[in-house]
C-alpha cells in the first residue's frame, strides 16, 4: 500500500475505566470497618494509535485486553473516561448537531455474534434500511433499489430480503451485518471478532469480502482479533495489546519477521504453520491478570520469562526501536542507552 498521509482515525491517550459501586449493604459494611471499595476495571489504559485512509490496522490480544472496548470507544459506542479521539482530524467529542451526526455514519461497527446482532423480530430488508432511512441518506422512493444494491454487494439475494435472521445461516447473516453497515455510506468501519463466531471455510469467504469492499469502495478498517493467523493476509500494520496497554506496533510484515516484545513473540509460537506440524503447542504460561487489580510496572511481567526488578516496578513507555516500528519493553529501553 502507497504511503497515506492523512489521518482517518487517531485515537490519542485514550482510557477507559468501568467503575461499579458499593451497594447500600456494601457501604454500610465499609462503614462497619470492613475492607470494600468500588470495583474499578482498568479495560483501556492511556492508549494511542492512528489509522490512515485506505488502510488495514489489526488490532491483537487475549480476550479481556481491552481491544473490543477501545474498538467501540472509536465506534462511538462508548465514551473515554480520558484521552479524545480525532475522525478526518476533527475531535468527535467537539463536534455537535449535524456534523456529529454525519461523523458517527461515516464510522461503524460490525460485531462479533451475527446470531445476537440482528433483531430477530425484523425483516432482513428492514434491518438495513433502517437506519439509510432514519438519516436521510436514501429515500423511500429509492429504498427498494438502493437496498438491492447493497445486499448484492454483500452477496445477498435481494429476493431474501423479506425473510427473518433465523432464516439465513451464520455465514449470511455476518453479511447481513455488513450490508446494514455499508448502507449509511461509511467510510471507516471497526470489525470486532467479524469471523471469530463461522466455519474456517465461510471465515475465509467474510475475509474476502471485506478486501473486495475495500478496493470498491475505499474503506478504512480496524481489524479486532485474537488470533495473528487471521489478520497476517489483510493487514498492512499490526497493533498488539496487552491488558489495556499496546505493547508493540508494526507493520505487518515486521511483527511476524522480527516480533520485539516477549508477548508478540508468545503469540506467534501459538500460530500454527506447515513446518512446524509436528511441533507441540503450548499456551502462554500464565494467565492474563484481572483488570480489576492489574499487576505494577510492565503488565505481562507475571508470565515473561525475561522479567527484571525494572519490569515489576515501572511501566515501560513505547518507545520507536526501528522506523516504524514500537514496542514496549524495559530490554529495549535498556539496549537504546
Amino acid at each position: 500500500m502507497s504511503e497515506q498521509s492523512t489521518s482517518c482515525i487517531a485515537v490519542n491517550n485514550v482510557s477507559k475505566r468501568f467503575v461499579s459501586s458499593l451497594d447500600f449493604a456494601g457501604r454500610l459494611a465499609k462503614k462497619l470497618g470492613a475492607n470494600l471499595r468500588d470495583e474499578v476495571v482498568h479495560a483501556v489504559d492511556n492508549v494511542s494509535l492512528e489509522v490512515k485512509k485506505g488502510e488495514v490496522v489489526s488490532l491483537v490480544g487475549e480476550s479481556g485486553c481491552g481491544k473490543s472496548t477501545l474498538g467501540r470507544m472509536v465506534a462511538g459506542i462508548l465514551e473515554p473516561t480520558a484521552g479524545d479521539i480525532h475522525f478526518n482530524n476533527r475531535n468527535v467529542a467537539e463536534l455537535e448537531g449535524d456534523e456529529a451526526r454525519q461523523a458517527a455514519l461515516k464510522v461503524q461497527m460490525i460485531f462479533q455474534n451475527p446470531f445476537a446482532s440482528l433483531n430477530p423480530r425484523m425483516r432482513v430488508g428492514d434491518i438495513i434500511m433502517e437506519a439509510p432511512l432514519l438519516h436521510g441518506v436514501v429515500s423511500r422512493d429509492q429504498k427498494d433499489e438502493y437496498l438491492a444494491d447493497v445486499m448484492q454487494r454483500c452477496g445477498l439475494d435481494p429476493a431474501f430480503s423479506r425473510r427473518y435472521p433465523h432464516q439465513f445461516s451464520g455465514g449470511q447473516r455476518q453479511r447481513i451485518g455488513i450490508a446494514r453497515a455499508l448502507a449509511v455510506n461509511p467510510e471507516f468501519l471497526v470489525c470486532d471478532e467479524s469471523i471469530a463466531a463461522l466455519d474456517v471455510s465461510i471465515q475465509a469467504q467474510i475475509l474476502n469480502l471485506f478486501m473486495e469492499l475495500r478496493k470498491e469502495l475505499d474503506l478504512t478498517y480496524l481489524f479486532i482479533s485474537h488470533d495473528l493467523s487471521v489478520v497476517e493476509h489483510i493487514s498492512d500494520r499490526i497493533v498488539i495489546m496487552y491488558l489495556g496497554r499496546v505493547v508493540e506496533s508494526a507493520t505487518t510484515e515486521e511483527i511476524f519477521a522480527q516480533p520485539n516484545h516477549p508477548y508478540t513473540q508468545a503469540l506467534l509460537k501459538e500460530v500454527p504453520k506447515l513446518e512446524n506440524r509436528h511441533a507441540s503447542f503450548t499456551p502462554i504460561e500464565g494467565e492474563i491478570p484481572s483488570p480489576l487489580d492489574p499487576p505494577p510496572g510492565c503488565h505481562f511481567h507475571p508470565r515473561c520469562p525475561h522479567a527484571t526488578d525494572l519490569c515489576r516496578q515501572q511501566v515501560p513507555e513505547l518507545i520507536e526501536i526501528a522506523p516504524g516500528h514500537m514496542s514496549a519493553c524495559h530490554q529495549n529501553q535498556l539496549s537504546v542507552a
